[in-house]
């Protein structure tokens, strides 16, 4: 274990002591959250970053060091282990490098060089291993026996040629030098399957691609596999590109390895075939599926990357809060579903209008529209963003210009998700009388009021905000979008009066069963007036309590410390102050000027250190603040309601919905996300395009280029490029994919990388294409 913590502090850049702490507490059951906000003085501070990546890495190293005890007990109970082997183990940072070693005492089918070791052959391939002065044939005539299969010396010569084959390919060291040479030199080649081209039309970019393997991006590296999967590209690694025959200089690799003599000598010919079958047949393909396996894993994480970071900023996206919404999903030939809901999401009423074809019941729904905003005296209307939302926002801006009185304001919202809500079990328990399409309108009102609130109810991957979602590991994917939506609930905070069960379930320290107990306790007793009473639900524990209270509040319950973050087992530092200060608590919080004279250093204990007591008093001066932005909304221009409608140069306001590793896709409204590239996003060089933007940012954006018959869009954010009017780009052939160089990245205007700016690759369509809709 102290191995592991030395190695975790420096990746962590930490103290070993801090390492052991969070580790001793992890393995005690205590959740991030509640360790990087209530443990700080255990842990000496480290953050939720920390120590997510703390428990990601203590798993794997955990795992790694039980592997290698495996492997160490397996070869000495085989008696081969020496001590130079024991010690290469113990050495061996990764599980490759422990598998390499491994490999050549790892239990395995019988192959060629194994039948040929059985058949008496091993002296020969060694000994023209050893002086390549000896003549094969001759050498190989020695070992002719029928009774073995060897029935002349072509067969002798095979036997010993597969010996060494398999002999090099379990050759750790070698395999680490090759590994060493492809990562720094190989490249990724890309080739289309013949008669694949209009199959494959999506994918065209990589019909003849090449490009360093260090370079590849996640979102390039999925397109690619995601074609070859589809038998749409044969993808290969050329282990160096610059070199005329790469075989060739593989061959040469593993003769200098072994300081082979290959010329000019008895046995130099059948050596020299017998490492270029070695490289053909087994390392070079070994190789080939590792480092597209390698590819692929790295693709995936910062795939996962992405949808994680995408996922937080909706989630963390500010709330219109408590405020009477009319939730409206649009719809063509079905309808328009409408739900209103209270301050509380509390369901007040339901309908169905058809304002659009072929129905055009525009008056009678704008009626309806209007006596349901007067009787329940609406504040804010959610729009839903799927088919004939412009539509509606249009019926929705008609009624708001004829009541003026009424104080409306209309709000496009994300659907994403929506359905799969409406069809969950937890909709169907919440609302069993209600119509699957009436749910979603439910739906769309509540994630305005409280997008965190809501979104808990669907499971993160159907939200949409990801990029090659479905290529990706779904157990890793999961598992990284779950600690997102932990660690933004408990960074709000949850009432404890008024979350429904998934809420409470992502609490710190609970669970569904716990969450529903809570549920319970609150249907049966009433509303909770003090955390303490947390301590009599059904299985709620000491543990569980410790791990939940500080991120459940009261509003108006009987302790106003209750409705803050600072947990029960430190009120007592607060009643300290309070008795210090001869001040009663209601006046201490909130007191701005009284609390930034308190000297933190005054009240810390064994207990309680300078971190926790000063996060309490910064915690007294605003309980309960929410770290969530404040309320904004775009503005879509009138008469931009489709792709059509939309012409190079025209500058609008929109709503960022996803943000990729080459750029930012942005809503106008138009039904169809349009992209800023990377190199369009801002004036100066950027590697992220979140340094300037993430998903629910209002932004403006110029449109450069638009290919209404394949649905793209290219903006740009720079609004004082000079744009094409003629839009002739769209028409042009699609470039290359945008690649990782400085200067290209820097170029001044986007039209200089007009391939990119219209998503004219795989990957941009995918990911436009991979957006969530009902």
């Amino acid at each position: 274990m102290s191995d592991i913590s030395a190695r975790l502090a420096t990746e962590l850049n930490a103290q070993q002591q801090q390492v052991v702490a969070a580790t001793k507490l992890l393995d005690e059951g205590a959740t991030v959250p509640f360790i990087a906000r209530y443990r700080k003085e255990v842990t000496g501070g480290l953050d939720d970053t920390q120590l997510r990546l703390l428990e990601q890495r203590l798993s794997y190293l955990r795992e790694l060091e039980e592997r290698r005890g495996f492997i160490l007990s397996t070869i000495e109970s085989q008696n081969k282990l020496t001590g130079e082997l024991a010690a290469d183990i113990k050495a061996a940072q990764s599980k490759t490098e422990l598998e390499d070693l491994y490999l050549p005492y790892k239990a395995k089918r019988r192959t060629k060089g194994q039948i040929a070791i059985e058949a008496g052959l091993e002296p020969l391939a060694n000994a023209l291993f050893n002086d390549p002065m000896l003549d094969p044939e001759a050498e190989a005539a020695h070992y002719i026996n029928a009774d073995k299969a060897i029935i002349d010396t072509k067969s002798a010569l095979d036997g010993a040629k597969f010996i060494l084959m398999e002999r090099f390919a379990e050759d750790a060291k070698l395999l680490a030098k090759f590994r060493s040479h492809i990562s720094q030199n190989g490249a990724i080649e890309s080739k289309l399957i013949d008669g694949q081209e209009q199959a494959g039309a999506k994918y065209r970019d990589y019909f003849e691609h090449q490009e360093p393997l260090k370079k590849v991006p996640s979102h390039r590296a999925l397109a690619m596999l995601r074609a070859r999967n589809e038998g749409i590209l044969q993808l290969t690694i050329n282990p160096e590109p610059s070199a005329e025959n790469p075989a060739q200089l593989c061959a040469q690799m593993i003769s200098d390895h072994y300081r082979l003599d290959i010329k000019n000598k008895p046995a130099s010919a059948w050596l020299l075939t017998v490492v270029q079958w070695a490289w053909k047949i087994k390392l070079g393909l070994h190789l080939e599926n590792e480092f597209l396996a390698a590819m692929r894993e790295k693709a995936e994480t910062g795939a996962i990357d992405v949808f994680a970071k995408n996922l937080k900023d909706l989630l963390m996206a500010a709330p219109a809060g408590p405020r009477t919404t009319l939730g409206l999903d649009p719809g063509l030939r079905t309808g328009c579903k409408i739900a209103v809901v209270d301050s509380t999401g509390k369901l007040l009423a339901t309908q169905t209008i058809f304002p659009h074809a072929p129905q055009n019941h525009w008056d009678k729904s704008l009626r309806t529209l209007e006596q349901l905003c007067r009787q329940h005296k609406v504040e804010l209307i959610a729009i839903g963003n799927g088919t004939a939302s412009r539509e509606s926002d249009k019926l929705v801006g008609e009624l708001i210009k004829a009541n003026a009185e009424l104080k409306l304001n209309k709000i496009m919202v994300s659907e994403a998700g929506a359905s799969v809500y409406s069809a969950s079990e937890f909709a169907a328990n919440e609302f069993p009388d209600l119509d699957v399409s009436l749910r979603g309108a439910v739906s769309i009102a509540r994630r305005l009021q409280d997008p965190l609130a809501e979104l808990v109810k669907i499971e993160p991957k159907s939200i949409g905000v990801g990029q090659y979602q479905h290529d990706v590991s779904q157990s890793q994917l999961g598992q990284s979008l779950i600690s997102v939506v932990e660690d933004c609930v408990n960074s709000v905070g949850v009432d404890l009066n008024m979350a429904s069960v998934p809420l409470l379930a992502r609490v710190s320290g609970l669970n569904k069963t716990l969450a529903q107990n809570i549920v319970n306790y609150r249907d049966t007793n009433g509303s909770f007036t003090k955390r303490s009473q947390l301590k009599k639900v059904e299985r709620l524990g000491p543990k569980a309590f410790e791990q939940a209270a500080g991120f459940l509040r009261i509003n108006n319950g009987s302790d106003p410390l209750d409705n803050s973050s600072v947990h029960p087992e430190a009120y007592p530092i607060v009643k300290r102050i309070c008795e210090h200060n001869q001040v009663d608590v209601n006046n201490l919080i909130g007191n701005s000027e009284f609390l930034s004279k308190l000297a933190a250093n005054d009240y810390i204990d064994d207990k309680f250190g300078l971190p926790t007591v000063t996060d309490i008093i910064s915690e007294l001066d605003k309980p309960g603040r929410d770290p969530r932005p404040e309320f904004k909304t775009a503005e879509f221009k009138a008469g931009v309601e489709k792709i059509s409608d939309l012409k190079p140069g025209m500058i609008l306001e929109g709503v960022v919905s996803n943000v990729a590793n080459f750029g930012a896709f942005v809503d106008v409204g138009v039904h169809q996300d349009g992209l800023v590239h990377i190199s369009a996003i801002t004036n100066k060089f950027i590697s992220d395009p979140r340094e300037v933007v993430k998903a629910g940012d209002i932004v403006k954006v110029k449109v450069v280029e638009v290919d209404a018959a394949r649905k793209r869009i290219s903006f740009t954010m720079r609004l004082d490029d000079d744009i094409d009017t003629s839009n002739k780009a769209a028409a042009a052939a699609p470039q290359k994919p945008r690649s990782n160089n400085t200067n290209q990245a820097r170029a001044p205007k986007p039209k200089r990388d007009t391939g990119n700016a219209m998503m004219g690759n795989a990957f941009a369509d995918a990911f436009a294409n991979a957006k969530v809709k009902k």
